[in-house]
């Protein structure tokens, strides 16, 4: 296997090898979910959530509906990446001069280190649903930075490094409620204060129905000698309510606005009594991925539900294999 991942060793990924048999190019934890219902006492549900390397162990930020069912984000810590130890009370979000700067609600976060600091997009209340933006060292103490996007918006992912000298977002722009249309944008910025050079990179539709109403940027995108790897939520509407699966797609490295492959077909869709079976069922979410460069080794982490939080682990030859040879881009 050549190596294809542009990154860091992270010898401590979690990770399962393939089941004997199985011949999907993703596949699921045995150990599923590894959060489950209560698991603290003031978040009764934990899922759609970001787990990062830090300190030689992980650590997150992930979305909590407190028992009043408003989202709310909660810190946590993991020395393996499976079991996770939650905060007991949610972020005290602060200003850049120090000063309280509460969330009215806040979820599906994503988190991601460059240059040092790690930083959390969020879905954030701003007179409706928006892109949230801030910033942690510590994973103790959390700074509120200048939103964005405008409403109506969600799923903003920050990509891991500048390109061409700029900061880049993905985002979905959406509407006050559920949404049943949506595409992903990128937009990019010189200080992650002021965005703006909007483009559109991926559409929903094609000849696969599983990403026929909307799709979403999922994870923050793996740099490759191939290209941005990305992986998303695509969302058909059927009689029985929205059905969540993930896809793949590769960007190109200099303009990520240019799709080169993208899976025709979904790569995980939910089948399993916690995907199927829950708050709101049929859902895979995928929020964030861990990566390990020597290994190639991917672990995606996905909100199963609205309900629980799981893992699904990819290689990554063998999924840009895949979607150079089941590909449909549109």
């Amino acid at each position: 296997m050549s190596k294809m991942i542009i990154g860091k060793a992270l010898p401590n990924i979690p990770w399962e090898d393939k089941p004997q048999g199985c011949t999907d190019v993703m596949w699921r934890f045995s150990g599923n979910p590894v959060i489950g219902w209560n698991p603290i006492p003031k978040a009764a549900r934990v899922y759609n959530s970001a787990v990062a390397p830090f300190e030689g162990g992980f650590a997150g930020v992930f979305r909590a509906d407190q028992k009043n069912g408003r989202a709310t984000l909660f810190s946590g810590k993991s020395k393996d990446g499976i079991k996770i130890d939650l905060d007991l009370d949610p972020i005290q979000w602060i200003d850049e001069n120090g000063k309280p700067a509460p969330t009215s609600y806040a979820y599906d976060p994503r988190v991601i280190e460059i240059e040092g600091e790690y930083y959390v997009t969020w879905c954030d209340d701003m007179n409706g649903p928006s892109i949230g933006l801030g910033k942690t060292k510590d994973f103790k103490t959390f700074v509120r930075m200048p939103n964005p996007l405008m409403p109506y918006n969600r799923n903003g992912v920050l990509f891991p490094r500048k390109v061409n000298g700029k900061y880049l977002l993905l985002s979905r722009p959406s509407d006050t409620g559920h949404t049943p249309f949506g595409n992903i944008y990128v937009s990019e910025s010189p200080d992650l204060v002021h965005w703006g050079n909007h483009k559109l990179v991926m559409t929903n539709g094609g000849q696969g129905w599983w990403q026929g109403m909307k799709i979403g940027a999922g994870p923050v995108p793996i740099e490759t000698t191939e290209g941005w790897l990305m992986i998303y939520h695509g969302v058909s509407n059927t009689c029985n309510g929205y059905v969540y699966s993930m896809g793949a797609a590769l960007l190109d490295i200099d303009n990520p606005g240019k799709v080169l492959y993208r899976t025709r077909d979904y790569i995980l869709t939910p089948e399993k009594d916690y995907e199927t079976t829950g708050f709101v069922p049929n859902v895979a979410f995928p929020c964030a991925n861990l990566f390990e460069a020597e290994t190639g080794r991917i672990a995606v982490y996905y909100g199963a539900d609205d309900t629980y939080t799981a893992i699904a682990f990819a290689q990554v030859d063998e999924l840009i294999d895949y979607m150079k040879n089941n590909s449909e881009v549109f």
